[in-house]
């Protein structure tokens, strides 16, 4: 049995439990429960606390695991990112006080504080810089200038709104763009119940990248239409009963559906209809 490790909670785990819902897995009703058989699937899911997944994982007690690429590489476990599941973005930067510094070199000898401090250490020796202290804090890290814990702080940033609010700019380039991944022991073999799982999730994420865009259009246009909705791999084209018109079925992203038909529209299609795809194998 496959044993898959999930976010009990957080910002990861709603989306995480809607994507393995998506791809056929049973999820639990009740939120105390921390394991859940899927016999069905013959996998077993280990709800825990997003930071300790990685850990659970690089051990090899579990199979697989779901959590964030900041968590994976704060933590420094023996395990490794095999996919990218799109989901719980963020983007860690470095804030301080005005003219404190402009870039990663000028933290050389700052004490710097964190609520991820593996992650904070790990780019500043990829960048040659020792600063005097990194300190791990939980919680909001933008009060610990202020209280004379540090000269500067690394943390998740989105508008940078609560970061002005306290009196402090971002500067330098961002220590690391983060979002949901699958995880895997490092150096773990080849498993086909592992690749079993990948499929699915690549499924869902096709599905929500995709749609099914089915038109008319007259024959002699067909090349023109081809060009605006060429498929992952070709359209299919099917003759019609009235003569002279096909039938074209292809996959188009979701997020362009709208544009397709105005072109398409441009150029004599009728009929156009988009579909929701609700699972996929590629």
């Amino acid at each position: 049995m496959l044993r898959i490790a999930v976010p009990n909670k957080g910002s990861l785990s709603g989306p995480a439990a809607e994507m393995l819902h998506e791809a056929g897995y049973r999820q639990r009703k009740d939120s105390k429960e921390l394991v859940l058989v899927d016999a069905g699937n013959q996998v077993e899911f280990f709800f825990l606390r997003p930071r300790d997944i990685a850990i659970y994982v690089g051990s090899g007690r579990l199979d697989v695991g779901v959590t964030g690429r900041d968590l994976l590489l704060d933590s420094g476990a023996e395990a490794e990112e095999v996919l990218s599941l799109g989901f719980a973005g963020s983007t860690f930067r470095y804030a301080g006080p005005v003219g404190v510094a402009k870039d990663v070199q000028g933290l050389q000898g700052l004490r710097i504080a964190t609520s991820y401090p593996g992650l904070v250490r790990r780019h500043l020796a990829e960048h040659g810089v020792e600063a005097s202290a990194v300190t791990r804090l939980d919680g909001a890290v933008e009060t610990a200038i202020q209280l004379g814990v540090a000269d500067v702080i690394a943390d998740v940033v989105e508008t940078g709104t609560t970061l002005r609010n306290a009196g402090l700019e971002i500067f330098g380039e961002p220590i690391l763009e983060s979002d949901a991944v699958v995880i895997r022991p490092r150096g773990a073999g080849e498993d086909p119940r592992v690749e079993q799982f990948l499929r699915r999730l690549q499924g869902v994420l096709v599905a929500r990248r995709y749609v099914i865009m089915d038109y008319d259009i007259r024959a002699e246009r067909v090349s023109e239409a081809v060009a605006l909705t060429p498929g992952l791999e070709s359209p299919t084209v099917s003759p019609l009963h009235s003569e002279g018109w096909v039938a074209v079925r292809s996959m188009v992203l979701r997020k362009d559906a709208q544009r397709i038909m105005d072109d398409l529209w441009a150029i004599g299609g009728r009929a156009i209809l988009v579909t929701n795809i609700h699972a996929c194998r590629l």
